[in-house]
């Protein structure tokens, strides 16, 4: 029986002979595949530039450099996303500042993220979860209000469509001041490990560059002192080594040739999780969206039944994962920030009960029919216990009665306690 992980890559022989032929060739790094890369992205995409960096993180990294982002700035993100996102404030000197998500998208909530804004937020960053296509006109208008730089962290959501308020279909990539993605194996291309900013600025594309490669430019129109001969360059901020190879580029290029069909092949997947699961009452199913480029496939359970559950997946050869832990509750921010559970309700609710299934684009229907039959199996054997209150925060049952008590401690006998209210306590309005 194989494996069948959360996420994979997908390379073919065409990739393979891309990466050997740069590897036969004279440039190994900062040479012509490079640029080729970034300007195929940048058409893909729609936007003036395309910046590669060494990964996501970095991307994030040099996104908030050149947006100016200084020690006393803060940057507005959401506490539902991957550490690297809030972590690149933190890299510039600036303080990340967390608004809760909606439960309709799983995205940082507009009404929310307003209670936050002030004079010290010069950077906004909305996350499209999972591949969800955020509505980005809110955050806009939010950043044009206290001059903030305005970054979508579309690392999930690459070859993802979003409809602007007059009708219009545009890809994710072309909203935002700048917007930034990554091509970890999981994504959907790969470069093995890497990101890419993609804007339509040409001086913060020049300051990514530059931040990319140390600091130092080459570019004899930018030099603050006369050159003192042909290999004069000038490291003029502290930048880092954050530069993609072209045996990296070589692979990105050949996989962005197949982008189209690997969303294609998502978009079938998740329909066929949908379908397949829409009558399991014990399921809420994520939020879904036409352009949704779905990176994740996050199902919600009951919380007291969730360890229980990827148990039985990982015994059955299928390895989920839980994504995320809210950024507000790992130990370093808890130390340094003085966040607590309650902070983030909707997101820390969420991540009580998320599970995100296998989806991949080399995936078979046959795989997306197992994960579904283990789960219905899951829920097969369970107990049908319907608590009258919702399962607690993160299935602590001193958060419901004594009654309720009572029937959770089944959990602990092997007689899992099914919750039969999810879709309706967790969003079933998001289906």
């Amino acid at each position: 029986m194989k494996s069948l992980s959360y996420g994979r890559q997908w390379i073919d022989e065409n990739d393979i002979a891309e990466v050997v032929n740069v590897l036969k060739g004279d440039w190994l790094s900062q040479g012509p595949v490079v640029k080729l890369f970034e300007e195929e992205l940048a058409e893909y995409i729609g936007t003036r530039e395309a910046v590669v960096f060494s990964s996501g993180t970095a991307a994030l990294h040099g996104s908030v450099i050149a947006a100016g982002l200084k020690e006393g700035d803060e940057m507005l993100t959401t506490s539902m996303t991957f550490v690297a996102t809030a972590n690149a404030a933190l890299y510039a000197g600036a303080e990340p500042i967390f608004a809760d998500i909606s439960k309709d998208t799983l995205c940082m909530a507009p009404i929310k993220a307003e209670t936050k804004l002030s004079r010290k937020v010069k950077a906004i960053v909305p996350v499209s979860f999972a591949g969800y296509p955020i509505n980005i006109e809110p955050f806009r208008a939010m950043a044009k209000e206290c001059g903030a730089v305005l970054i979508e962290d579309a690392c999930h959501s690459l070859g993802g469509v979003r409809t602007d308020n007059g009708g219009r279909a545009r890809k994710i990539g072309r909203d935002a001041d700048m917007t930034v993605f990554s091509f970890h194996p999981v994504k959907h291309i790969t470069t093995g490990e890497g990101g890419a900013v993609v804007t339509d600025d040409a001086e913060y594309a020049r300051r990514l560059r530059m931040f990319r490669n140390h600091g130092i430019t080459r570019s004899a129109g930018e030099f603050e002192e006369e050159a003192d001969g042909p290999w004069h360059s000038e490291m003029q901020m502290l930048g880092f080594n954050y530069r993609l190879s072209d045996i990296q580029c070589a692979l990105g290029r050949s996989q962005l040739k197949r982008l189209g069909m690997f969303i294609g092949r998502r978009r079938e997947l998740a329909e066929m999780y949908r379908s397949m699961l829409a009558d399991e009452e014990g399921v809420c199913l994520p939020p879904s969206q036409e352009g949704h480029a779905w990176h994740l496939f996050p199902i919600r359970v009951g919380a007291d039944i969730r360890a229980a559950l990827f148990s039985h997946l990982s015994e059955n050869g299928i390895r989920p994962q839980v994504h995320y832990l809210p950024v507000s509750l790992h130990p370093y921010y808890k130390r340094r920030f003085g966040y607590k559970k309650g902070d983030f309700p909707e997101a820390e609710r969420f991540y009580g009960r998320t599970l995100s299934l296998p989806l991949y684009p080399s995936m078979e229907d046959a795989d997306v029919e197992r994960v579904v039959s283990c789960v219905k199996s899951f829920f097969k054997k369970s107990k049908a216990i319907t608590f009258r209150r919702a399962p607690p925060l993160y299935g602590n049952p001193e958060n419901v009665s004594e009654r309720d008590s009572r029937r959770a401690s089944l959990y602990m006998d092997g007689r899992i306690a099914q919750n039969r209210e999810c879709r309706y306590r967790i969003g079933h309005s998001t289906d």
